[in-house]
């Protein structure tokens, strides 16, 4: 069986292995494959019987050149980039890695919160420069410092990430409202469930942790950021889309929102033009939630787990069913 990962460098930079996929088969890894020559993509496809892909794109196009293809993998939750119903039409199963990363992205989210509520990035860059050195005082703050014990905190989308960071919250002695559609046994045993108006005008801080889908995008809009507290905190590590990077630019701007920290933008990488990168009191990191060790780990073996079950003729997490 030939394999072929047309995107590794993000997956695996060189600090783990692929053994489990070179265990499979014959194994060719490209670093990376450019999203826009979809004959180059096709090419190094070629004749193999499975694509291996993070985010480079496999479109129906792609498929079309493709015939000896058997199967998709995908090294991430999210598999927007390939065609699924036209792979499906071509008898072809798109699988992904459903659970990975949930300990460490509500870890990085309420990393991002304690970010702005102490920065502590910045108070360290300004020693290095030699602040506290020529500081008069013995100490000094370059920004407000926040306490967030005793806050309450909204979580809009309340899954597997949600909760877990719904109970760190809980730790820190955080109240937490949230609103998701579906209800849980679970999820009431850490947050209080209200409807989104509600979670909009108590929170004090805004957690992003639902799914993009047409109901969500653009849920962070200037409509419901007049329906917030003034001086509200958004965190966003989910999806970028959710937000209408415009209207929060702007809150921000004014001081309705008092502060945002995302992990994720609209159009990734980030555009030299994207508002945020202008924007006051803006925390941004190159979608790196997901990017632990201990993940990408996770994500090698579900990936050679879901290749070896479909070499056996019974593949597991499909998408395209």
């Amino acid at each position: 069986m030939k394999i072929v990962v047309l995107d590794g460098y993000t997956e695996n930079p060189g600090d783990i292995s692929w053994k489990a996929l070179e265990d499979l088969g014959e194994l060719t890894v490209y670093d990376r494959t450019a999203f826009e020559e979809s004959d180059l993509i096709a090419e190094r496809i070629g004749d193999a019987q499975v694509a291996v892909t993070n985010k480079t794109p496999v479109s129906r196009a792609t498929l079309e050149k493709c015939p000896e293809l058997k199967a998709i993998a995908v090294l991430a939750t999210g598999y927007n980039v390939v065609d699924v119903e036209a792979a499906k039409e071509r008898g072809i199963p798109v699988m992904n890695v459903p659970v990975y990363g949930t300990d460490n992205v509500s870890q990085y989210a309420v990393s991002l919160l304690m970010e702005v509520c102490s920065h502590i990035g910045e108070h360290s860059r300004s020693v290095y420069a030699g602040e506290w050195t020529s500081n008069i005082d013995w100490c000094y703050w370059k920004y407000p410092m926040i306490e967030v014990s005793g806050k309450t905190a909204g979580i809009i989308g309340l899954g597997r990430i949600g909760t877990d960071t719904a109970k760190i919250l809980n730790a820190m002695k955080v109240h937490v409202l949230a609103y998701d559609a579906r209800q849980s046994d679970a999820g009431r045993e850490v947050a209080e469930y209200v409807e989104l108006d509600e979670l909009f005008e108590k929170s004090d801080f805004i957690f992003l942790h639902c799914p993009l889908f047409p109901a969500t995008q653009g849920i962070i809009n200037k409509d419901n950021i007049a329906k917030m507290k003034d001086g509200v905190i958004l965190i966003n590590n989910s999806r970028g889309p959710l937000v209408v990077e415009q209207d929060l630019a702007d809150a921000l701007e004014s001081g309705k929102v008092a502060a945002a920290a995302v992990d994720v933008v609209s159009t990734e990488p980030i555009t030299a033009d994207n508002v945020l990168l202008k924007a006051k009191n803006c925390i941004i990191t190159p979608h790196i939630s997901w990017a632990t060790k201990e993940a990408r780990e996770r994500i090698m073996q579900t990936t050679a787990d879901n290749i070896a079950a479909f070499a056996k003729g019974a593949p597991v997490n499909v998408v395209n069913p």
